[in-house]
């Protein structure tokens, strides 16, 4: 190379590197005149050189790129809002970014100055969607007289294609769009023409790719109606029923591009698998009650079917000054999906624990079979058949019994965010008839009920409320366990009392569990910044000795909490204090994982 090459290409670089430096941050602005703040808002979040040119870091070719892309970006904001007049000016510098030349970039951009002339707003003089299936809703702005905007005609034409697809017409698309401004006028005439295609059912689930869960398996799972009309929600069904398996990280179903023989639609099933153990670990601390330490231990996929086998552990009243001495309990269960049909499955469990309470003390073990069904993804239910044996000592005297029992719940679930909702109900309901196999036992039936709302007003507050409830019904207290007879105060039920320190007294200082129970909490949860909340609450809890709310007592109790969102669930500290009732004084401290409800 000689030096007069040397020197060219020495220049060469100097050149591309002045052109590509940095621009050191460009004032920028953009200007609509006459423009309302909602377009103006919309304007300013389309256009990328705004923020390109006031980065130090940009160069004057990052400028230049992202005002050419904001013609078009510009134009769709416009389009949206129903302005299909507008004039727009990009110019840095005072040129026009449209008249320069990607061969002449300037070494260097000063300033960006974007002008925005919207016009009028158009409106629809026609708003045609055909042919439509029965039923199909289109949206309520889409007619004539309306203001046209862009993303009526896009809503529109998604509304017709789903209508079809909800009739059975999977391949149902927009075969043709004619959409006509007429600017003397300023209005709009969309006319959209949609191809249906046949009507198609269900073919074969085909698997694709691997997994540790059997085919056969996958299919029973999923339970895709093969031979059925085509149903978008069934499809959806489908790939739910395999989430909820927890057995996989994703569920992903493809439906195939093209039919099959008589009009049949394949669909494709891809899943990767989730890992198949965890272990869990969690502690709550209640000032009087002590500390709660629990763990779980869970395998997936025990034996290729998606089956989920689970071991849960908990140590209570650990260090507590009322709550009696220490609790454990070890409990296993093994669940089982799709064993009769997809929605239904099986479970095996068993249990064993020693409770220490105030009033009692009583160990139990139990163990059984059931069924769990999913009606909905909003409601569920289980049935089962337990067979249970306590040793019981309390305040009525030792005693040991035997029962059958057949629990019954029904579970409904449409909160946003099981662990920190801001709005939606849950309510769960059981129903446990119990029959006396042997010693002290009886027969009858405890019914449950646990209700709860929450409400958001505005991005901060959030209002929840909760309504528990609980009977024993045919039995006497002395026949059946202490632990299906009901205590109130402490963490679950009455904060500020202490814990199950509200019962039915049976004079000399004896006590025992309620045969009915009422609960009823409100709170007022306030988010100060993103991760910390404030929480007011207050607390009221009923006890009875007969099967429905009579005679009795009640206690309350109100409080402050603070809340630091984890992002998977708040931690929780309460302070709480009696209003009313003569169980108890003084403040009580919880402290957990999770809202209190």
């Amino acid at each position: 190379m000689t030096e007069s090459h040397r020197s060219a290409c020495f220049a060469a670089l100097t050149v591309f590197a002045l052109s590509a430096g940095p621009g050191l941050g460009a004032e920028a602005e953009l200007i609509a005149p006459g423009a309302p703040d909602g377009l103006r808002a919309a304007l300013t979040a389309s256009a990328l050189s705004l923020g390109t040119a006031r980065d130090p870091e940009s160069t004057a070719q990052d400028i230049l790129a992202a005002a050419r892309a904001d013609y078009a970006r510009l134009i769709g904001a416009l389009y949206a809002q129903g302005y299909y007049a507008p004039e727009i000016a990009i110019r840095v510098d005072g040129r026009e970014v449209a008249d320069i030349s990607t061969l002449s970039t300037p070494d260097r951009i000063g300033r960006v100055r974007i002008e925005v002339r919207s016009g009028p707003v158009f409106a629809f003089s026609q708003a045609r969607v055909a042919p439509l299936a029965a039923d199909t809703t289109l949206p309520a702005g889409f007619a004539p007289g309306s203001p046209a905007y862009s993303t009526l005609i896009r809503d529109a034409a998604q509304a017709g294609v789903s209508g079809w697809r909800a009739a059975g017409h999977a391949k149902a698309r927009v075969a043709g769009q004619h959409i006509t401004a007429d600017h003397r006028t300023a209005t709009l005439a969309a006319r959209l023409d949609l191809a249906p295609g046949p009507p198609v059912t269900f073919g074969d689930l085909v698997i694709q790719g691997p997994s540790a869960v059997r085919p056969d398996r996958l299919r029973a799972i999923a339970g895709l109606p093969t031979g059925e009309p085509f149903d978008p929600e069934a499809l959806e069904r489908s790939a739910e029923r395999l989430r909820r398996t927890g057995a996989f990280r994703s569920v992903s179903l493809s439906e195939a591009e093209a039919l099959g023989l008589g009009n049949t639609l394949d669909v494709g099933l891809a899943v990767a698998d989730e890992k198949k153990r965890r272990f869990g670990l969690g502690a709550e601390l209640y000032s009087l009650a002590g500390v709660t330490l629990s763990g779980y231990w869970l395998h997936r996929n025990l034996f290729g079917g998606a089956e989920r086998l689970r071991f849960d552990a908990e140590i209570a009243g650990i260090g507590g000054t009322e709550s009696g001495g220490v609790d454990y309990t070890i409990s296993t269960r093994i669940d089982r999906p799709a064993v009769i049909g997809p929605d239904t499955g099986a479970f095996a469990l068993a249990a064993v624990e020693r409770l220490d309470e105030p009033d009692s003390r009583e160990e139990t073990g139990r163990f059984g079979i059931g069924l769990s069904h999913f009606f909905s993804d909003r409601l569920s239910g289980e049935v089962a058949l337990l067979f249970s044996y306590s040793d019981v000592s309390d305040d009525l005297g030792d005693r040991a019994m035997s029962h059958a029992k057949l629990p019954v719940t029904l579970t409904w679930d449409n909160r946003d965010d099981p662990l920190n909702p801001r709005g939606g109900t849950y309510l769960d309901l059981g129903l446990t008839p119990l029959l006396a196999l042997g010693g002290d036992a009886e027969t009858g039936a405890q019914a449950k009920a646990d209700a709860r709302i929450y409400h958001a007003l505005g991005e901060r507050l959030v209002l929840a409320g909760r309504f528990q409830m609980g009977s024993v019904l045919g039995a006497s207290a002395d026949g059946v366990p202490p632990a299906m007879l009901f205590y109130s105060g402490g963490g679950g039920t009455v904060r500020g009392q202490p814990y199950e320190s509200l019962a039915v007294d049976l004079s000399g200082g004896d006590r025992i569990g309620g045969r009915s129970f009422l609960g009823l909490s409100a709170e007022a949860r306030f988010d100060v910044t993103g991760a910390i909340g404030l929480v007011a609450f207050a607390d009221a809890g009923f006890i009875g000795p007969d099967s429905w709310v009579g005679d009795g007592e009640w206690h309350s109790g109100a409080g402050l909490g603070l809340r630091y969102d984890t992002g998977i669930g708040p931690i929780r500290v309460d302070v709480a204090a009696p209003v009313s009732g003569e169980t108890g004084d003084g403040l009580q401290i919880y402290i957990g994982i999770g809202q209190a409800f």
